[in-house]
């Protein structure tokens, strides 16, 4: 194979060409944006032939729109995935995840230390849908064991986790859902490609959250799932809309009609189709565009996370930092091993003086924007326990780190020594 063969390009190559080619009719070099609802079939036969999956196409941009195709094709190449599914949000993309694994009485097995929203979503919304969700910490591996039925239908953890920016050991637990005959599904929307791939580590599955840094620069809400395309959803009878006529797409076998693409094609013909999760082509022009710097911009953010969690860890009116690339985090050893690249830049921090002092650091810094989301160009913060984890129980915003003295920042990469002196004048006012 040629070095311009896409199997041998590497990650910002990827970011910049993958799913992106000179328009055919126009020779624009960026990917247009198709703004159109429909697409005008040849004739009788050719639709009959794309409704009935016998030729891929456009029929209706809720199902498919090449802008978004576009970005499907990079973020499987960049996830080593075998296909992709790009949605309205990443709660979108967890619920689209699970569709074609679920039924009634059919549970997951999550990790505790989720985004709260997520923790609400799976511990709450599910229900509504007859499904169920088990919690518990994955650095416990017996425990993920045991929590695991005849029921389970999935597992799924955050690669690093929202807010405390814990890690989660991804082939450990890989591992096991393979010994289970499970699919893992994990979010990696805080490390991103870059930091790690989880599907070369085992996963199934791979979801993101776009708005954060794979746009990164707070303009898009976007979701997408990539398939790996290694799972054997034949192996048992425990995935039917899989491996079994599927009737809700006349009695359609997914897995034997499309082999390794069989979940990426359910999740466009039925998901998308009864779901109508659909990411809009400009949202995904823009998270095209973001992608192409975002090498670049994932160095400079965890080179910042790793100056800024240093300094507060020194910090006399900070009680504790939990960023897992400091070398005195307990999750330092696999953050080293499953993340060599970096820890990300997210993470939270305990301050002296409890809810209060929390609350008036926040309200006390000038550079970081006081804003529920994370991933920007710019240093994020917030007080989780009041904000995106109030729905939590005290016992489940602890467990997911974000008790009421703590403090989560989402570092940008503006330059290190201006967020350090931004942090300095908020703690002495917290403390004042």
């Amino acid at each position: 194979m040629s070095d311009t063969d896409p199997a041998n390009w590497g990650f910002d190559t990827l970011a910049i060409h993958a799913g992106a080619a000179p328009d055919p009719a126009t020779g624009a070099r960026q990917v247009p944006i198709y703004q159109t609802t429909a697409y005008v079939f040849k004739d009788a036969a050719h639709a009959a032939r794309l409704f009935g999956l016998q030729e891929v196409g456009y029929i209706y941009s809720r199902l498919t729109n090449p802008t978004v195709s576009a970005l499907q094709t990079r973020l499987a190449q960049l996830e080593s995935g075998a296909g992709a599914i790009c949605c309205s949000s990443g709660h979108a993309a967890q619920i689209l995840a699970l569709f074609p694994l679920m039924g009634p009485g059919k549970n997951i097995v999550a990790s505790t230390r989720l985004y709260g929203g997520t923790i609400t979503q799976f511990s709450q919304t599910i229900k509504r849908f007859g499904w169920g969700a088990k919690f518990v910490d994955l650095d416990d591996l017996e425990a993920l064991r045991a929590a695991v039925d005849g029921d389970t239908r999935a597992i799924f953890c955050e690669s690093i986790s929202n807010p405390g920016g814990y890690v989660t050991d991804i082939p450990a637990v890989a591992k096991i859902a393979t010994e289970l005959g499970l699919p893992l599904i994990v979010d990696n929307t805080l490390a991103t490609p870059w930091l790690c791939k989880p599907i070369e580590m085992g996963a199934t599955l791979v979801v993101h959250s776009l708005t954060k840094y794979i746009t990164g620069n707070g303009t898009v809400t976007g979701g997408v799932v990539i398939d790996s395309g290694t799972f054997d959803w034949s192996a048992s009878d425990k995935f039917l809309s899989l491996s079994q006529p599927e009737p809700a797409y006349h009695g359609l076998n997914f897995h034997q009609a499309f082999g390794n693409l069989a979940y990426t094609f359910h999740g466009i013909a039925v998901s998308m189709r009864d779901l109508g999760m659909t990411m809009n082509p400009q949202g995904a022009h823009y998270t095209l565009m973001g992608i192409e710097t975002l090498g670049l911009r994932m160095e400079k953010h965890v080179a910042n996370a790793g100056k800024v969690a240093e300094w507060l860890q020194n910090d006399p009116r900070v009680t504790s930092v939990t960023y897992a690339g400091l070398a005195s985090s307990p999750w330092n050893a696999t953050a080293k091993r499953v993340y060599p690249k970096g820890a990300g830049a997210l993470f939270t921090f305990s301050i002296k003086g409890g809810y209060d002092a929390a609350v008036k650091l926040v309200d006390s810094l000038k550079l970081f924007s006081h804003v529920a989301n994370l991933g920007d160009a710019r240093s994020l913060v917030i007080h989780s326990a009041s904000t995106t984890h109030s729905q939590l129980s005290d016992a489940q915003k602890i467990a997911a780190g974000a008790g009421p003295d703590v403090v989560r920042l989402s570092i940008g990469i503006e330059d290190a020594d201006d967020l350090i002196a931004d942090l300095d004048q908020a703690l002495a006012a917290a403390s004042g």
